[in-house]
């Protein structure tokens, strides 16, 4: 029997949208460089692997190209598996993360997830910037990973076409754009895009949303948001400020079953069980 790999799709109750992720659960630890390979092969913003470390659960996400420090939606994806696949019983989950501590607790038909806060700071940005975005930003500011910017209207956000290549080029190459939501059910939309680290456009992203709410929490007044993000696939989010902390809640499906059957450090391969 191979090693079971399972495709899911984040922040969404519907297969095909949403965001995916591949999720490997581990019998002991393997190499980054396994990891990487793997994480390439599936060629997804993020393959996330897991086993079992003290009270829970050692976890990591890779894109493609990189290890990252933080994954919203491949964290989802992994309460997912482990509580859909029969891995834990557990009515909430701990991991272990180059981030510190996350939990993830069940919400009715949501997941509830606990992450540290992004604080988003005001600046100007370089000029290139600005014309890889091609838009007129009425807020521009960074995270501590990423940029971020506010346009001027949700309408702005869905139509922005930035200049991925040139943004690629401006580390960190990371982008968060974000505007008022012009739809009642929601607060605000934004999209990521992060071709610094192998991903032009992420459908949804949890780890943007640590820094979302910090920003908007003073502009509308508010500390529970209901969000959207405007990709292609699209995705909803419910978020929660608290201290230095967000509870970010999504819904999860899974999409498909593989097998790796070559565990190989040196040789990977997969088959498409169901």
């Amino acid at each position: 029997m191979g090693l079971q790999i399972i495709q899911v799709d984040a922040f969404t109750n519907r297969p095909f949208s949403g965001n995916p992720a591949a999720v490997c659960v581990l019998e002991a630890p393997r190499s980054a460089a396994w990891m990487q390979a793997v994480a390439r092969e599936m060629n997804l913003s993020e393959t996330a692997f897991l086993h079992r470390e003290s009270s829970g659960y050692r976890l990591r996400w890779f894109t493609p190209e990189t290890e990252i420090a933080l994954c919203g939606h491949a964290t989802l994806a992994s309460a997912h598996v482990l509580w859909e696949e029969g891995h834990s019983r557990a009515p909430m989950l701990e991991f272990h993360t180059l981030s510190g501590l996350l939990t993830a607790t069940r919400a009715g038909s949501w997941i509830e997830m606990n992450f540290p806060t992004e604080p988003v700071t005001p600046a100007e940005l370089p000029p290139t910037l600005l014309e890889a975005i091609g838009a007129k930003p009425v807020f521009t500011g960074k995270t501590p990973v990423r940029f971020f910017v506010e346009l001027e209207s949700a309408e702005a956000v869905r139509k922005l076409k930035p200049n991925i290549n040139l943004l690629s080029q401006l580390p960190p190459g990371r982008l968060i754009v974000t505007a008022r939501s012009d739809d009642p059910h929601y607060d605000f939309i934004s999209r990521y895009f992060a071709p610094g680290i192998g991903i032009p456009e992420d459908p949804v992203t949890g780890s943007a949303h640590c820094a979302l709410p910090v920003y908007w929490a003073p502009r509308l007044g508010k500390k529970e948001f209901m969000a959207y993000q405007a990709s292609a696939r699209g995705g909803e989010l419910r978020v929660t400020l608290t201290n230095d902390r967000v509870f970010i809640r999504g819904q999860a499906v899974t999409v498909m079953r593989a097998e790796l059957v070559d565990q190989a450090e040196s040789h990977i391969g997969l088959k498409v069980t169901n």
